[in-house]
């Protein structure tokens, strides 16, 4: 059912009002678990709007609805140029506003009134974030369409109460009243100016009238680079020889404010593609006045698009004339402060912010390319099917989405830090390898820190500086992060020491859990406090904070130091020797990943095993004999973070004072041998 527009708000009994929606109609056919989600043209929008189609098969009902697909800002206001460039989650919120239901259990409800298909429609409201009932109000639609101006709504919707249901037809009894001038226009060309580098300089649009296509202006803002190109392979195909326009338009026609327009050439197009565009006014012979592009319409075809003409509300309401535009005796005399209250009041209840505040996917799960700008960088994302955990099904797309979830929590343990790349171009069964230097293999803005090598010449480290940098690393199939333990301001000082649980084959995680416990005693009885996670591979990786205070030297004896206490405690199963042969298959205390350029995979980094696991910052009761290290996986990671938040962070703290610790460690477990660095 279509609204009819009229150009002013009025105020009438036996109306509802609702806000105009900016987004893409759609109609969901719901049955048991199985959902289709189509267009006004009977486009399917399945795939589109996957998240919407995901939320509406849990949904177990049998219905038909109605509703508008929108993008919605922080506020909570619909962005339909953001709509229309939707791919992902990342690229803003879609949410599903439910306006009416057509058809329940097998009962069609289309000839019962609007007020009663509401209730129904309230009854049923699903408990998910992107499927919302469109608010609607009995009264104040003077005053509801003031708001709707202030927060840059579309406009408003009227709607009698008793209004029913007919597929199809533009009713009377639903009406529409714009905030602003907007007109669907379908694509007939586009010109290039020769001095411009731009792939075109506007586009020629028009309306049918009779079938035939009128000339309704000409459009050159709206539009950036990144959205011209996606245009530009959709007018491709469509590329004609004869203009489709009843009349040729001049493209070089001078105006007051061009007098001497730059040269263009028009190319012509079969009037299929639609657009959507505002403007100030339109002239008397039909064109626009500074007409702005707002996005491509995928959701109507060609042939419905013509003129839209303002009706007189007086002429299709037909209200006595003191009710249009009614003066608001008591709200209009309100104070200045008062009437921020009502607007307040009202805005609460036409918008709804999003209560979730955490980041969604970055890539959708079809297109095997997509092109993403991060921190102001473009970046192309390929073979994104390809698979990466043949076990788990896991592809680069879902290790991609993955880093993107978990950025803002694993970055403090990236940002400024050179990178060890082991890269897994084809996946954890195909062939790996490592890389130090990226010199001329990495874009222009990543950051890169040299170092020297025996075979000379430029040799440098990829810089993680950001998200953009950190995903770029996983877009080169590196699955794994494994950065160093200082930063590039101070290089030759780590931020954290490391012990490092490596059991042999004949070791069991139990006996790795008894070391860390052993550890955690050690540490306390010290007063110093660690932080650990597992490997995510076999092991367990204890860090103490440095704050960057002590050289990598000096960070590796004091890990000696603290090995040999606790090896001392549980020799039958450990060992602190270096050479694989006379550890004895025994479990290794390694204090030697405090060493320059030696890394450890990152906090919340994946590692190379069939599950997917996850190196997982734990708390230290959670490090018992029922740990497993399958009980952290790429399935299950983002969820625990977003329930313990960063658990880790305090690695990253103010660090221990190593003096006073020797001292402690002198006092409570006597005289232990010391290399000089521990004794300046």
């Amino acid at each position: 059912m279509l609204a009819t527009l009229v150009d002013k708000p009025f105020d009438g009994e036996g109306w509802l009002y609702e806000v105009k929606w900016d987004g893409y109609r759609a109609i969901a056919y719901l049955n048991n678990g199985r959902a289709e989600l189509q267009s006004r043209n009977d486009k399917s929008f399945n795939d589109k709007f996957y998240p919407v189609y995901n939320s509406l098969t849990q949904w177990k009902i049998n219905a038909v609805l109605d509703g508008e697909i929108i993008v919605s800002n922080d506020k909570g206001i619909s962005n339909f140029s953001k709509l229309q460039n939707w791919r992902s989650e990342a690229d803003g919120e879609l949410i599903y506003y439910l306006f009416d239901i057509l058809w329940l259990d097998g009962k069609d409800l289309t000839q019962l009134p609007l007020t009663e298909r509401r209730e129904i429609l309230k009854s049923i409201e699903p408990s998910v974030e992107n499927i919302r009932i469109s608010e609607s109000f009995n009264a104040g639609a003077t005053e509801f369409f003031e708001v709707a101006k202030k927060l840059e709504l579309e406009g408003i919707i009227a709607k009698k109460t008793a209004s029913k249901y007919y597929p199809g037809q533009r009713s009377k009894e639903w009406l529409k009243i714009k905030t602003s001038k907007r007109q669907e226009v379908i694509i007939g060309g586009y010109t290039h100016n020769e001095d411009s580098s731009k792939l075109f300089s506007s586009l020629l649009v028009g309306v049918f009238d009779n079938g035939k296509l009128q000339y309704t202006g000409k459009i050159g803002t709206g539009f950036s680079d990144k959205l011209q190109k996606e245009m530009m392979k959709q007018f491709k195909p469509l590329i004609i020889k004869e203009s489709p326009f009843t009349f040729i338009p001049d493209v070089n026609k001078p105006s007051r404010f061009r007098p001497n327009p730059s040269k263009a050439t028009a190319t012509w197009l079969q009037p299929k593609l639609i657009c959507e565009v505002s403007y100030a006014e339109m002239t008397t012979d039909g064109v626009m006045r500074h007409p702005s592009f707002e996005g491509m319409r995928e959701d109507k075809s060609a042939i419905e698009v013509v003129r839209e003409k303002e009706k007189h509300t007086e002429d299709v309401v037909n209200l006595p004339k003191q009710s249009l535009h009614k003066k608001r005796t008591e709200k209009l005399t309100m104070k200045k402060k008062s009437q921020k209250t009502v607007d307040k009041s009202l805005t609460g209840r036409l918008i709804k912010t999003s209560e979730k505040t955490e980041r969604k996917t970055l890539l959708n799960p079809t297109e095997k390319s997509q092109t993403k700008n991060i921190n102001g960088h473009s970046i192309t994302f390929n073979n994104l099917n390809k698979i990466y955990f043949p076990k788990k099904k896991v592809t680069k797309r879902d290790v991609i989405n993955y880093y993107y979830l978990v950025a803002p929590y694993m970055l403090p343990y990236m940002k400024d830090r050179p990178q060890t790349l082991i890269r897994y171009p084809n996946g954890i069964d195909g062939k790996s390898f490592y890389q130090k230097d990226v010199t001329g293999k990495v874009p222009e803005w990543i950051r890169q820190f040299p170092y020297s090598s025996e075979r000379g010449g430029d040799r440098n480290f990829l810089v993680c500086t950001d998200e953009a940098s950190l995903l770029l690393i996983a877009s080169m199939g590196g699955l794994e992060m494994h950065p160093w333990s200082s930063r590039i301001q101070k290089p030759d000082h780590p931020d954290w020491c490391i012990l490092d649980l490596d059991p042999s084959d004949k070791t069991s995680f139990k006996q790795v859990i008894t070391a860390a416990q052993t550890i955690k005693q050690v540490l306390d009885a010290i007063d110093v406090t660690a932080y650990c996670k597992t490997s995510g591979a076999t092991g367990i990786h204890i860090y103490i904070p440095l704050g960057a205070k002590y050289t990598y030297e000096q960070s590796k004896e004091f890990g000696r130091v603290l090995v040999k206490i606790v090896h001392s405690m549980i020799p039958d199963f450990t060992s602190i020797e270096r050479i694989i042969e006379n550890r004895k298959e025994r479990l290794y205390l390694d204090f030697l990943q405090n060493r320059p350029q030696a890394t450890l995979a990152a906090p919340y980094s994946l590692r190379p095993k069939q599950d997917a696991t996850v190196s997982m910052p734990l708390l230290w009761d959670e490090v018992n004999t029922g740990l497993q290290m399958k009980d952290f996986t790429i399935f299950n990671a983002v969820e625990r973070i977003h329930k313990h938040g960063d658990i880790f962070k305090g690695v990253l703290g103010k660090g221990i004072n190593l003096k006073s610790v020797l001292k402690k460690i002198n006092k409570v477990f006597g005289p232990v041998e010391m290399h000089e660095s521990l004794k300046t």
